[in-house]
């Protein structure tokens, strides 16, 4: 019998952030730390299994296990991994093992509550990226929310409450509405595998209003502009980690891609032009907010929502190189994003302070960290070489095949990201030293420098041979650009079968795909 390395992928977090809650305490900061370090590494030992048994030429999802939990309500514990998911999963995975070791010193009061629930949003955060059916999506979906609100208001700075709740009402509000299209396309389809609810046909107003549902929800963690006023808050008054956890992993974006698209196809082509006018929005105004910014912190939320921005445009241009360089601009902005914050959390470490001002000249006293801060910097910028460039050319080579003056419009992220990131790094690094505390600072140790060399080689990996992202990618985003393309035919338009369609697809849907290693 196969090892269920998905259930494995999705448990180890959380049953090792139980075991870290129960048995760490602050009079053993060390022993909760190897505990907590132990527990990330064992919850990545799957993901070698995994990439190693994928095929890159089956667009169906594999590894997939279906237990059925509650017959009467059709609910299973129902996962599976396409090229879409797999390497988000693998994300996961290893930013928790980052996370931890990041963490390592800057975590000095309630150690084992603080990895006990990274640990644990860990796990719930693999259960979103590799659930089949909606309402272990749903459950999953949530309770990433108890982690990070309790993260960002325990461990935050002076506002730490303000931006907890802000963050935890706004998501939340948006997971209401996505419950209500889910409830909808229960009560079509008595059942929540989402196999079935794609093949569903709906109406012109029924997916319209999934649409609103879903866009409710994944736009705030997208974040899309103008519901993203919760990220600087959080990257400002947030510990590190949880915006480095919530900067590298997208949530946002895979749902809209997982459910929007697929589910209402029709609802996505109508509101494809409003989807696009708000993604350059973003890409431009969030921009211009970065450059006037004080903060690194907040510049670097500011970044977030302008790259994001690609995103949301690569996926609604409707071709193939656009949605597939959204998901590798996924990829590649979550490392790099997550590097940069990592950075600029040790320069607060040191200093208790993130305002650009009080720097300058840091180059002259940590020369080996501001030579990974350039590699960052030009990864945020897109630098070709650097994974930031695969990501962001594929979205404006999918722009401009769309519409030429769209694509040159999103081209201006490429120089406005250049004045924010470059400005910032000039004022932060060079020049002479500005002050006493940048005098005193000290280089990276082994441990930083460790954590980010690794980070770099995630960096330059998929910038020179983005070939193994995107083949596994590829197949999958075929698949999903033909369920997005059912638009052609409007369901209003079909004949009345009296619910044999739903008949038809329930065999559809059962035709799974499945890989185990060996």
């Amino acid at each position: 019998m196969p090892l269920p390395l998905l259930s494995l992928l999705i448990w180890i977090p959380i049953v090792a952030g139980l075991v870290v809650l129960r048995a760490g305490s602050d009079t053993a900061r060390g022993r909760t730390r190897w505990l907590a370090l132990g527990g990330a590494v064992a919850g990545f030992l799957p993901v070698i299994p995994l990439v190693a048994n994928f095929r890159n030429d089956v667009a169906s999802m594999q590894f997939v296990e279906n237990v059925r939990w509650s017959p009467t309500f059709d609910i299973a514990w129902h996962v599976g991994v396409d090229g879409i998911s797999l390497w988000l999963a693998a994300l996961t995975a290893l930013t928790t093992i980052i996370i931890v070791i990041a963490s390592w010193e800057s975590i000095t009061e309630r150690t084992a509550q603080y990895f006990g629930a990274f640990l644990m949003l860990s796990g719930f955060m693999q259960g979103v990226f590799t659930s089949l059916d909606g309402m272990l999506f749903f459950i999953s979906f949530e309770a990433t929310l108890i982690p990070l609100y309790l993260l960002i208001g325990t461990w935050g700075h002076s506002n730490r409450s303000y931006a907890a709740v802000k963050f935890f009402f706004v998501s939340f509000l948006g997971s209401l509405m996505m419950l209500m299209s889910m409830l909808y396309l229960y009560s079509q389809t008595h059942s929540f595998d989402l196999a079935l609810w794609r093949e569903t046909r709906l109406g012109t107003l029924p997916q319209i209003l999934i649409f609103l549902g879903f866009l409710a929800a994944f736009g705030v963690k997208v974040p899309m502009w103008p519901v993203h006023t919760w990220l600087p808050d959080v990257h400002l008054d947030g510990p590190t980690g949880a915006a480095v956890m919530i900067g590298m992993l997208k949530l946002g974006g895979y749902g809209l891609l997982r459910f929007a698209l697929p589910i209402a196809p029709q609802a996505s082509h109508f509101f494809a032009p409003m989807m696009i006018t708000l993604s350059l929005i973003a890409v431009i105004y969030a921009s211009l907010l970065a450059l006037v910014q004080t903060d690194m912190r907040r510049l670097l939320a500011y970044s977030t929502v302008a790259h994001m921005g690609l995103v949301t445009l690569g996926l609604f241009v409707f071709n193939r190189i656009g949605q597939a360089g959204a998901i590798v601009q996924m990829l590649s902005y979550g490392v790099v994003s997550g590097a940069m914050l990592l950075c600029t959390g040790m320069l607060y470490d040191r200093t208790r302070t993130a305002s650009i001002a009080e720097y300058g000249g840091v180059a002259n006293t940590m020369p080996r960290f501001a030579a990974f801060v350039m590699l960052f910097s030009m990864a945020n910028i897109g630098l070709p070489g650097t994974s930031g460039f695969v990501g962001e050319f594929m979205v404006l080579m999918g722009a401009i095949r769309f519409n030429f003056w769209i694509g040159a419009i999103a081209a201006s992220t490429l120089i406005l990201s250049a004045a924010y990131t470059l400005w910032m790094y000039k004022r932060v690094v060079f020049g002479a030293i500005a002050n006493v505390r940048v005098a005193k600072l000290k280089d990276l140790g082994k441990r930083e420098f460790v954590l980010l060399g690794a980070m770099a080689l995630l960096v330059l990996a998929i910038g020179l041979d983005p070939k193994p992202f995107t083949d596994a990618i590829d197949p999958s985003v075929g698949t999903l650009l033909a369920q997005s393309e059912r638009s052609a035919q409007p369901a209003d338009s079909a004949p009345d079968d009296g619910g044999a369609h739903l008949q038809a697809a329930a065999p559809a849907a059962a035709v799974t795909a499945t890989r185990t290693p060996g």
